[in-house]
């Protein structure tokens, strides 16, 4: 974990605390708690993204954002909301003098919040999000460190991109992993097909695959289970494949 007093200032030192984290929630969580830092007057922060035609709060810090975050995605409304959808950012000085997104300004009074600033995470992307702060004071943001929080925004959109492309490259490791443990079943299914149809390889490999798909089955299995019938035991299932360490 990054340590107390990490301040991601500038490229160098946002670098820093990415190598002192072990883990993208801690990564992301450490840039909450610096955002607070660059805003005294907060006493919550929240990062949430748009994931799967929903919201979600990835990480917070302190003691309000994750609360208040929730009321607006059950609203579909608020500041929150407004930075992540339009890539503008949201400050909003007062909320009792707030008349925007419903009952939402209400709801944040009776939870003791006056004030709130909401920056967005890659806008219009599949990334995107907001990174939101919360104080119980009005007007607690017109000194903070604006500059600074637009860059902590900027470098959890960052994160959050690199880990979307870590996990789908992962995906496709597995898949490709997981086609190579079990070409041999398939193409000892592929020949039975051609003996007993008559057809090439193309033709027999089209049969089994249109089977798989009407019978809701992965093609691995049904040709597992071709073989079993015909030859009265299952196919030697050969061991994962691991990658020598390089």
């Amino acid at each position: 974990m990054a340590s107390a007093n990490s301040e991601p200032s500038d490229a160098a030192s946002v670098v820093d605390l990415l190598l002192d984290t072990e883990t993208l929630d801690d990564f992301l969580h450490a840039l909450a708690e610096a955002a607070m830092r660059r805003a005294p007057g907060a006493d919550g922060c929240g990062i949430t993204i748009h994931r799967a035609g929903g919201f979600i709060t990835v990480t917070s810090a302190g003691t309000s954002a994750a609360h208040l975050d929730e009321k607006q995605y059950g609203l579909d409304t608020g500041p929150c909301l407004q930075a992540l959808r339009t890539g503008k950012e949201v400050h909003v000085l007062d909320m009792m003098e707030e008349q925007r997104w419903g009952s939402y300004p209400a709801h944040a009074l009776a939870a003791g919040t006056r004030s709130s600033l909401s920056f967005p995470i890659a806008a219009r992307t599949d990334t995107a999000g907001a990174l939101n702060l919360y104080a119980p004071l009005p007007h607690a943001f017109d000194t903070a460190d604006h500059p600074a929080l637009r860059a902590l925004a900027s470098e959890a959109a960052g994160a959050i991109a690199l880990a979307q492309r870590m996990a789908q490259s992962r995906q496709f490791t597995q898949d490709v992993q997981q086609a190579l443990r079990y070409r041999g079943v398939i193409d000892q299914a592929v020949g039975i097909i051609m003996a007993q149809q008559r057809c090439p390889s193309p033709e027999a490999f089209a049969i089994l695959r249109a089977a798989s798909q009407n019978r809701n089955v992965k093609l691995r299995d049904l040709c597992a289970d071709l073989i079993t019938r015909l030859t009265g035991q299952p196919p030697h299932t050969p061991p994962a494949f691991n990658p020598p360490d390089l």
